[in-house]
């Protein structure tokens, strides 16, 4: 697990708590900026996904690999 899925995931699980804080209480704000936030997460976690799929991808692939070594 990179980075970019560890700090995506957190951010996901952060906003959906205050999503669900916000629904509960009835602020609206505080709903919309967990959803958001939420959905940054989900971008950030399936960049550090497809990262680490083309990671292993190249490790697999001689085509890959710098200066064909």
């Amino acid at each position: 697990m990179n980075r970019n899925q560890l700090k995506g995931r957190a951010n996901a699980a952060m906003g959906k708590i205050k999503e669900i804080t916000g629904r509960l209480t009835g602020k609206d704000a505080m709903e919309r900026k967990g959803n958001a936030e939420k959905q940054g997460g989900k971008v950030e976690a399936g960049y550090g996904d497809t990262k680490d799929d083309f990671s292993k991808a190249t490790k697999m692939s001689p085509v890959f690999t710098p200066h064909g070594t």
